[in-house]
Order: structure tokens, then C-alpha cells, then sequence
């Protein structure tokens, strides 16, 4: 017979559950901060005052203003991801590339303080580490596995898988950043553009039989 489960935690497992929970607080305040006043609301002395803390204990946490910044984008590549995985897998792998590819200017639409910071340079004096960019990397695997599939199918050229999803990226990112900085005059413009930036794009990666 096993013996029942430990009713209590030791001092170093409550005294680091505390610091995840404070560590998590901290982090969804700036979020709240981020996505109701913008950007530039996201300071540690902001984000101190919306908790009624001391701006001592948040650097104590994340060392400086880009620690808290790197967290957030990092829940951000989550929220990404998680964006990325609620697109079925069908049959037809060049629907997927596309749906996911939607799912991405979906992303930039109903998170757009998150893309802002993230791929926008909102936060003008914050440059992602090593780990957020990795958080991007993984982010995006869900296209890069759909363009690898896609090519070992046929439907894309055999070429460099990492340097398409770049290339769909780069255009698709340009269109979106112009849409945020006002060069389209309604939104139905900026999804025109959209669609055809995507689906030219992705033509050029078709292999020349392959049907427009």
C-alpha cells in the first residue's frame, strides 16, 4: 500500500512557489499594462505601482527593465504558438501553409500590442536575447514543419526550408507594419494586399508545373 501524499511543503518548496507566483504577477501586470495603455506604460516603476510593490523587488526578479521585457515577449511567442496550434492539419498541406499564415495576420490583429512590441520595435530600446529569439524559432516551427511536409510532397520547390519561412515572413510582417502605421485606409485594403502578397509569394516557391 503506498503511502499518502505529503499534506504540507517544505519552506524552500513554499518559499519558491511564492517566487513563481510573484515572478507570474509581475509579468501579467505588464501584459495589462502593455495591452491598455500601450507600450509605453510598460516601465518597471509602472508596472511597480499597478501591483503596490517597491520597483526594488521587481528588479530583484528580472534584473532590469529588458529581463521584464524578454519575459513578456516570450509570452508572447506562447501565445503565438498557441495561435499556430489551433489550425487543423488537413489534406491539402498548401490550405494549411495559408491557414496558418492567416492565423499569423489573426495574431498581429486581436494581439496587436504584443506584435507591436515583439516585431514592431514598440519597445524602442529593447532587443530580444538568445532565449526570445529561441522563443520565436519555436513559434514559427509550426510553418517551417508545414514547409518542409509541403516540399516532400512536391507542392514547394526543394529548397531551404528556414530561408521560405524567412522570405513568408519578411512579406507577410511588411504588410502588417504597414497596416499598423496607417498606409491603408481600411483594414479590407490591408487584407487585399495581404492575400495577394501571400499567395505571390507563395507562387514563387511552387515548383514551375505546379498549377497557379
Amino acid at each position: 500500500m503506498s503511502e499518502p501524499s505529503q499534506p504540507y511543503r517544505t519552506y524552500s518548496e513554499v518559499k519558491l512557489q511564492q517566487q513563481q507566483l510573484l515572478r507570474k504577477n509581475v509579468i501579467d501586470a505588464a501584459c495589462i499594462l502593455l495591452v491598455e495603455e500601450g507600450p509605453e506604460a510598460v516601465t518597471v516603476r509602472r508596472v511597480a505601482q499597478k501591483l503596490s510593490c517597491s520597483t526594488k523587488i521587481i528588479y530583484s526578479i528580472f534584473g532590469s527593465k529588458d529581463g521584464l521585457a524578454n519575459e513578456m515577449y516570450l509570452d508572447g511567442c506562447r501565445l503565438l504558438a498557441e495561435t499556430f496550434q489551433q489550425v487543423p492539419v488537413t489534406q491539402n498541406v498548401l490550405a494549411d501553409l495559408e491557414a496558418l499564415c492567416w492565423a499569423y495576420w489573426e495574431f498581429a490583429r486581436l494581439h496587436s500590442a504584443y506584435y507591436k512590441m515583439m516585431f514592431g520595435g514598440a519597445l524602442s530600446d529593447f532587443k530580444p536575447d538568445e532565449q526570445s529569439l529561441e522563443g520565436t524559432t519555436t513559434a514559427l516551427s509550426r510553418i517551417l514543419q508545414t514547409v518542409i511536409h509541403a516540399m516532400e510532397l512536391g507542392a514547394l520547390k526543394e529548397q531551404d526550408p528556414l530561408l521560405v519561412v524567412r522570405m513568408l515572413w519578411s512579406a507577410l510582417h511588411g504588410v502588417i507594419h504597414l497596416q499598423f502605421a496607417g498606409h491603408f485606409l481600411t483594414v479590407d485594403m490591408a487584407q487585399e494586399v495581404y492575400a495577394f502578397t501571400l499567395r505571390n509569394t507563395l507562387d514563387v516557391c511552387k515548383p514551375s508545373s505546379s498549377p497557379a
